[in-house]
């Protein structure tokens, strides 16, 4: 299925005809110096092409959360796929065929934002105003940035591509990988860079706000990438999420259940947010986890979540978050968590509302302004500022009907520290961000090592024999055998 991230012409603001256009263009992999990319439209065009990977990697599309949400403790596999089996069993390898589809699909989204930056400034079409060349610019730099946010987190020391090639030289492909400190140096300038060069909106329009890079998705992943980056800087992520809070794009929490109802794009809550319309440009990660009776088939379905995951919705009695992300279900399959025999009741993910025969209208909020709360409310608690910290843990918790945190629950930082982590489980699960959230708090071994999960089949808990070294996928071995400056991560 071809998936095209379809923007307005109003965002465009150039004279782009329309998307076919777009699609009559040689594949972006393809263009050379000496075709495409010499008016207005043309580099609008490549544009386009660069946000369409949000779409059409698989990463975006629903990998994400079973490197995230499968592998840590909120979900089980489920489906009947042996790769995403080993992903749920931390036995990842270097030639599963996710961890290298993975890689090339950031690469390349990569390699069409790093075009559009070697082309944009060789475009003298009259047409292409200064002020939307310096937007593009920081639109570009800023889905480089979240590319190689995405790649650092999974590998750690990741390859720098900074300039757009079509060069097959060994000197030019056999690229060594960089170290963590400078890929973040690289991702945090870039953004610096982007936060400059984009507007806070681009009039009126949400369906446009929120389908492009603003300023605010700039600060919201700068932000990101300060608290994650191995040295974090506290102050850093604070003082960026503030310029979020203070940008004309007005952003504020909404209802909970409006989120994910499917009939809220594009809200106030939204940074930015992947823009599936359906049919052709649908999309198909809905299909693959909810249950038969929304989606017309009976096979068993992917990222089951776990009795870890529910057993924490209950104990804060969290109704409200966990009625909106899940939903029980008798099912004719056996489940080895859940029963173990046809007709058992399981839960299924269910942030996604409509699966529509794998092209689904439902989206992935790349960027939502509730995770930025939560944040700051952890820098501010890595600064010993405990009560501003709890106050915005509490404009989280008020929202879905919970009470303001107790004493006990804010008694210090570590225990406020732990609060958080909670919080963010329930906030933030099905949307790909619970390894990194146990990776930044150093619990991913503790946690996944004290985890039990009981395979019905034999009645024993599952041995996740999580160690430092499974922190980080496995670089690809079709990567390896292709690039010797290449090196491995410890397995």
């Amino acid at each position: 299925m071809k998936k095209i991230l379809i923007i307005s012409l109003t965002i465009l603001s150039l004279s782009i005809t329309s998307c076919d256009d777009f699609l009559d263009l040689e594949p972006i992999s393809e263009e050379t110096s000496g075709n495409g990319y010499n008016t207005a439209g043309q580099i609008e065009s490549a544009l386009v092409g660069a946000y369409e990977s949000f779409q059409s990697a698989e990463y975006y599309v629903w990998d994400n959360i079973l490197f995230s949400d499968v592998r840590a403790d909120n979900a089980y596999a489920g489906g009947d796929n042996p790769e995403v089996f080993s992903i749920d069993k931390l036995e990842v390898t270097p030639t599963n065929s996710r961890i290298f589809k993975n890689w090339s699909n950031l690469y390349n989204a990569i390699s069409k934002a790093n075009l559009v930056l070697a082309k944009l400034d060789g475009v003298n079409d009259p047409l292409l105003t200064q002020e939307r060349r310096q937007q593009i610019r920081g639109e570009a730099l800023f889905l480089r940035s979240y590319h190689y946010f995405t790649l650092v987190k999974l590998w750690g020391d990741v390859p720098l591509v900074t300039t757009y090639s079509t060069s097959v030289a060994p000197e030019d492909v056999n690229i060594p990988r960089r170290p963590v400190s400078e890929v973040y140096d690289f991702i945090i300038d870039n953004l610096e860079q982007a936060v400059l060069l984009l507007p806070d909106t681009y009039g009126n329009d949400d369906t446009v706000n929120k389908a492009r890079a603003t300023s605010g998705a700039a600060h919201a992943l700068i932000a990101k990438a300060y608290a994650q980056k191995p040295n974090p800087n506290y102050q850093k992520v604070i003082d960026h999420v503030v310029a979020l809070e203070n940008s004309d794009a007005n952003y504020a929490l909404i209802n909970y259940n409006n989120l994910f109802d499917g009939n809220n794009y594009n809200n106030k809550e939204s940074i930015i947010e992947v823009q599936f319309l359906g049919a052709n440009e649908g999309n198909y990660g809905p299909q693959l986890l909810l249950p038969p009776s929304l989606t017309g088939d009976s096979w068993r379905k992917f990222i089951t979540p776990s009795h870890n995951l529910i057993a924490a919705f209950d104990e804060q009695s969290d109704n409200v978050r966990k009625n909106t992300s899940i939903k029980f279900e008798s099912v004719q399959w056996v489940d080895e968590y859940w029963g173990n025999t046809t007709g058992s009741s399981i839960p299924f993910s269910y942030k996604w509302k409509n699966a529509s025969g794998f092209a689904s209208s439902n989206r992935q909020y790349l960027l939502r302004y509730g995770d930025l709360v939560l944040l700051k409310a952890e820098a501010l608690n890595e600064l010993n500022q405990l009560e501003p910290a709890a106050t915005e843990v509490n404009r989280i918790r008020n929202r879905v009907n919970l009470p303001n945190l107790t004493a006990s629950q804010k008694s210090s930082k570590e225990v406020l520290r732990e609060t958080i982590l909670k919080e963010r489980r329930l906030e933030l699960f099905q949307e790909g961000h619970r390894w990194d959230d146990l990776a930044r708090f150093n619990q991913l071994v503790s946690t996944m090592n004290n985890l039990v999960e009981i395979d019905l089949r034999n009645g024993n808990p599952v041995n996740y024999n999580m160690t430092q070294a499974k922190i980080l996928l496995p670089i690809p071995q079709q990567e390896l055998d292709r690039n010797p400056a290449l090196v491995q991560n410890p397995l």
